[in-house]
């Protein structure tokens, strides 16, 4: 086991240095979010994170929020061993919970004060699937709550999309040691990734029963949506 938890810890870190080129505003995301939490609930609050493999967001605002807790969903148990081990490591562990399935898998005893889905619905793969995790989001919080959702988004048929990818293709080349080769056939598999329009974000958003919807950031293929459980 220990054998397989460094070798998933060394899998967290690339991880963790991709997902910065991928998306260069990531740390900045991260505190965006954390602001816009922090002005929405009591000292004291629950946290729902979904997709916490890897446990960056657990240990960003469990660190800097003590009065927090956490509970953290992801398909990846290897993922979700990460993230635990990096609470032990912050001595924040005993404010963490984590469940391995989808957020529709589990049975919760409980409703949350918030809630995070960070790069997470580009890979369901269909509308009513991402409907089906935005509706149970919002039945898992309690009325008011903030909820914050980042994703890969935007038409594949438009020109505006080419000319983001350009530029997140530019990023790699100018950041990596990739070649042109190389970054196309990236290319190739974020096109397969689910995709959808901004303006269909903020439908799924609302049909799920969210109020309040507003894009908050968008840096190359990425954008960011706050909302509120309604009332």
């Amino acid at each position: 086991m220990k054998d397989d938890l460094e070798f998933d810890m060394e899998m967290a870190r690339e991880y963790d240095k991709g997902i910065r080129r991928a998306l260069p505003t990531y740390d900045a995301m991260f505190r965006m979010v954390q602001s816009f939490l922090r002005a929405h609930v009591e000292d004291e609050a629950n946290v729902l994170v979904i997709g916490a493999g890897g446990g960056n967001e657990i240990v960003t605002f469990g660190k800097a929020n003590p009065t927090w807790t956490f509970a953290g969903v992801d398909p990846s148990e290897a993922m979700l061993e990460v993230a635990l081990q990096k609470a032990k490591n912050e001595g924040i562990e005993e404010r963490v919970s984590i469940y391995t399935g989808t957020v529709e898998q589990i049975d919760f005893k409980e409703t949350f004060d918030a809630a995070t889905c960070l790069l997470v619905l580009h890979f369901v793969e269909t509308i009513e699937e991402k409907l089906s995790l935005l509706k149970t989001v919002k039945e898992l919080l309690q009325p008011g709550s903030p909820f914050v959702l980042v994703t890969m988004y935007g038409n594949q048929s438009k020109p505006e999309f080419d000319e983001r990818m350009n530029l997140w293709k530019s990023i790699w080349l100018d950041l990596t040691d990739l070649t042109q080769e190389d970054v196309n056939g990236m290319e190739e598999s974020v096109r397969e990734l689910s995709f959808i329009s901004s303006t269909q974000i903020e439908e799924l958003l609302e049909q799920a029963g969210f109020e309040r919807v507003t894009q908050f950031f968008s840096t190359t293929l990425f954008g960011g949506w706050i909302a509120h459980s309604d009332k």
